[in-house]
């Protein structure tokens, strides 16, 4: 058995097909808690793992480039005081001088026989001498800034840009993987043809395909909506004789944010085919842009796309692979464009958006501009329900996912949930042999009678900017499965302003010594006095995500041993983490009421 197997051996993140908690072993799983078609009969009886680290009580999980080095060499059940010799080099290795008990979990008897004792071992102990007590590894604050730090991205908007004065002073944004590759993405860019400014987060399902496809192409289909009947003439009439193209665009983009150069021009084609209808439909007689349906057309257009170039194919070979790629995974989209004091969010899916509001005394309230769109979302429920026959009441949602596998109800990509069985039989039997390899797309969801289950189509919520509207939150499913949104918002609102309120510390029913209330108000002066060694929003939400003790204050070895975790069990314990933190001008937004008033 491999490394990676038996580290990837863990709880299934898709819990449609674990309910009673069990850990799977080599499961055919799309490796992702948003989509499952492990098949229950591999389930096998490992214990639960618990959701609070360490991974060991006492010993803190190496730096990933420790880690490795460490099973090669059979190092880390030394370090751990155990004197087991293991063939395959595997981490189910149990220490006699180990209580099972101080263990989060412990070997099952099945894997006993992976394992066996080396045959004179106090030989292979004294030849060594190694400490019998455990050893902890953690990471300098240097190495967890650097981790923290990696993605992070700044953009300072003027505040007159040549058309009009920008409502935003600028935007922070940041990624902390779980996954590898990462499957969420973002996106920020500024309208040159029409006013405001774009902001999104893509969180991938399945694969990064869709989340990377979506998070290039959303923003043009959503331009081009926004552009009236002459400008579009005009960029079709510059295509046509070869001249220069208007730019629609500007983007804001960290250097890890890269665009697929090979299917330019293809995604071209389809975004100049968009446009050409949209002159046709258009006769120019209406000038009024409803932001709301621009925004609703160029999600389901984009979508529609998608699927169309998946189904034709394409006669490069790569090209033809990655638009079915694409088009077999998935991601949910949340975005926001800003113009003015005028606010429009469009979303689909499970990511969010949060307004940070500052009342009068000076504390922070949460405003949320966006809906989940799956199983705890009743409207959601009962949507799904109306559009399919009475008889799928039962089984179009089950265990909280639609049709049991796939947990958020609107998606772009999918294909499996909106295509015909005979369509996509016959795609994949024309596709390339890496598709029909592929087990997770030759899998029919079960109860597939009356598709399409999904929809792209996003849910526009509209918001008038106010004074006391300081910021916006984008953030995917990752932040907001660690942190509630009151939390989030303080956090973000006293580290814009700098002002922490004195608050009394909550413990939560746990028992405290004096000498712990006495660390944690330490502590809090601490933070207060110093200042901040984040330079940007999105990081220090994150620092927080992941380092936030039952006490709601950062801990370094906590953080230290997030982020020490290797790749293949990051994933157990976190979900890709993607923000955008956009900070509004309250002068501006203020003076723009005045002239209304």
């Amino acid at each position: 058995m491999s490394i990676s197997a038996l580290l990837s051996m863990g709880r299934c993140c898709c819990r449609c097909c674990c309910s009673r908690g069990l850990w799977m072993l080599s499961a055919p799983c799309c490796d992702d808690r948003r989509m499952c078609v492990c098949p229950g009969p591999r389930r096998i009886g490992i214990p639960v793992r618990s959701s609070s680290l360490p991974l060991f009580s006492d010993a803190m999980p190496a730096p990933t480039q420790l880690f490795f080095p460490l099973i090669r060499n059979c190092e880390l059940s030394r370090i751990y005081g155990t004197a087991c010799y293991c063939h395959h080099k595997h981490l189910c290795c149990s220490s006699p001088y180990i209580s099972q008990s101080r263990l989060r979990y412990t070997p099952h008897p099945a894997y006993a026989t992976f394992c066996r004792p080396k045959e004179n071992w106090w030989q292979y102990t004294q030849g060594r001498r190694y400490a019998s007590t455990p050893q902890k590894f953690y990471l300098t604050p240097p190495q967890v800034n650097s981790i923290l730090k990696a993605n992070e991205y700044s953009f300072k908007v003027p505040e007159f840009d040549g058309k009009n004065v920008s409502s935003i002073l600028g935007f922070d944004s940041n990624q902390l993987p779980a996954n590898a590759p990462i499957e969420d993405r973002r996106s920020a860019a500024t309208c040159l043809q029409t006013r405001g400014m774009l902001l999104g987060v893509f969180d991938g399902h399945a694969g990064c395909a869709c989340s990377q496809a979506v998070s290039e192409r959303l923003f043009y289909y959503i331009a081009v909506s926004l552009l009236p009947h002459e400008t579009l003439l005009e960029i079709e009439n510059a295509v046509e004789s070869g001249r220069a193209l208007l730019p629609i665009l500007q983007w804001h983009k960290h250097p890890n944010d890269y665009f697929s150069k090979e299917a330019s021009k293809l995604y071209f084609n389809s975004l100049r085919t968009y446009w050409q209808e949209l002159i046709d439909l258009n006769t120019g007689e209406s000038t009024d842009i409803d932001v709301k349906e621009a925004l609703i057309n160029a999600f389901k257009r984009l979508d529609n796309d998608i699927s169309l170039e998946a189904q034709v194919g394409d006669p490069n070979s790569f090209l033809n692979y990655l638009v079915l790629r694409v088009a077999f995974s998935g991601a949910t989209a949340c975005v926001a464009h800003v113009d003015g004091v005028d606010l429009h969010v469009a979303n689909t899916g499970d990511s969010r958006a949060m307004l940070g509001v500052q009342e009068e005394d000076g504390s922070w309230s949460a405003v949320t501009l966006s809906n989940d769109h799956n199983a705890q979302n009743e409207r959601e429920l009962e949507r799904l329900k109306l559009e399919h026959p009475k008889n799928e009441a039962k089984s179009v949602v089950k265990q909280d996912r639609l049709l049991g596998l796939l947990m958020p109800f609107r998606a772009f990509g999918d294909v499996k949930f909106k295509w015909s069985i005979d369509l996509q039989k016959r795609v994949i039997e024309s596709g390339p042999d890496q598709l029909n390899d592929n087990e997770y797309t030759k899998f029919i969801p079960p109860n597939y009678h009356t598709p399409p289950y999904l929809t792209a189509e996003p849910e526009v919520t509209y918001h008038r900017l106010r004074p006391q509207d300081k910021f916006l939150v984008l953030a995917t499913d990752g932040l907001w499965e660690t942190m509630h949104r009151q939390d989030v918002v303080r956090i973000v609102g006293e580290y814009l302003t700098g002002m922490h309120h004195q608050q009394p510390i909550a413990v939560g029913g746990y028992k405290v010594t004096l000498g712990q209330m006495h660390g944690l108000l330490t502590e809090r002066r601490a933070k207060m006095s110093s200042v901040f060694e984040d330079q940007n929003a999105a990081t220090h939400l994150i620092r927080h995500a992941v380092g936030n003790n039952e006490f709601g204050t950062v801990d370094h070895e906590r953080l230290s041993k997030m982020l020490s975790l290797p790749e293949e069990l990051a994933r157990m314990y976190r979900d890709d983490i993607t923000i955008i933190v956009v900070q509004f001008n309250s002068h501006v937004v203020g003076a723009y009421q005045n002239q209304e008033s």
